[in-house]
């Protein structure tokens, strides 16, 4: 299912790459919902979730309208216990070609402090890296600019064999945001940081693999049905594991102190001690059979 390639000039300042991969088989890739271009969408399959960057008219260039509906769409996720895993991709053919270039300003403006330090996008990036739930980035096509924040603060990066990667402030003369920087460098090291932040260059799929952009490439034709099967993988498994491996990994990453990092592993094994997945696991196991955990948030009985 294609999308209309048909771009503006911004779009292509920050992709830096006009032209767009043809389209993959295998499971769809969710075609416009006819709702109006420039939206940050949702839709259920079962227990798996897509938000759906839809403005494929622009390769999905993200909109500040887009960029602030992240926020309440993953509020609104989150609250929603029937929905286990959020998999983000773009409408059609393509991840995202980045902000809207035309409004770029607009969206790196923070209104606290007078400054273009992130604005909108390290919003939503905060947003995105602090969901509780497990996330998967789905490539396909460009994931250029802005749209690597968005890839890079999700849990894991499925990348199609045609998707395009690139971090392209150089080419419009602007600084990244910060957040969007310590991600880069904690995923590539330095090294690479400085090499993609200071050239602009695109990298393919296979090379972004090996530059730690990316958790695994898959091919075109299987591409789907491989996200699905792997959404539908991790939604079978204990979601108190999940979420509380998830938030450890965080803290560690993020440069919690010691001291916090100890008080949130402690506050997981309390709340493993109420929660009825470990039994619910371990019986299944002696028993050979598929657990069927229950848990779904923390309580603070």
């Amino acid at each position: 299912m294609s999308a209309n390639t048909s771009n503006t000039a911004e779009s292509d300042s920050e992709g830096g790459h006009k032209g767009a991969p043809g389209s993959a088989s295998g499971r769809s890739a969710p075609e416009r919902s006819g709702e109006k271009a420039g939206m940050l969408r949702i839709e259920h399959s079962g227990p798996v979730a897509m938000l759906i960057m839809d403005n494929p008219s622009m390769r999905n260039a993200i909109t500040q309208d887009m960029w602030q509906q992240f926020e309440d769409r993953l509020a609104q996720l989150e609250a929603d216990d029937s929905v286990k895993v959020v998999v983000v991709r773009g409408a059609g053919d393509h991840f995202s070609a980045g902000a809207d270039i035309a409004s770029v300003q607009k969206i790196l403006h923070d209104p606290a402090t007078g400054q273009s330090s992130g604005g909108d996008i390290t919003v939503a990036e905060s947003a995105l890296a602090n969901f509780r739930k497990p996330t998967i980035a789905a490539i396909d096509g460009y994931c250029v600019g802005g749209a690597w924040q968005i890839a890079g603060a999700c849990d894991v990066r499925l990348a199609s064999s045609r998707a395009v990667y690139g971090i392209t402030p150089a080419k419009i003369g602007i600084v990244y945001p910060l957040s969007g920087i310590k991600r880069l460098v904690e995923l590539a090291g330095p090294a690479t940081a400085k090499y993609l932040l200071l050239s602009g260059d695109l990298v393919d799929a296979h090379e972004a693999l090996r530059l730690g952009l990316a958790t695994k490439v898959l091919s075109i034709e299987t591409l789907w049905d491989e996200v699905h099967a792997f959404a539908l993988h991790l939604a079978a498994r204990s979601q108190f594991s999940a979420q509380g491996h998830k938030a450890l990994v965080n803290a560690l990453s993020s440069g919690a102190s010691a001291t916090e990092v100890e008080q949130l592993s402690a506050y997981w094994q309390g709340q493993m001690a109420i929660s009825d997945d470990a039994a619910i696991g371990v019986a299944a196991f002696l028993a050979k059979e598929t657990p069927e955990f229950t848990w779904l948030r923390p309580r603070e009985d």
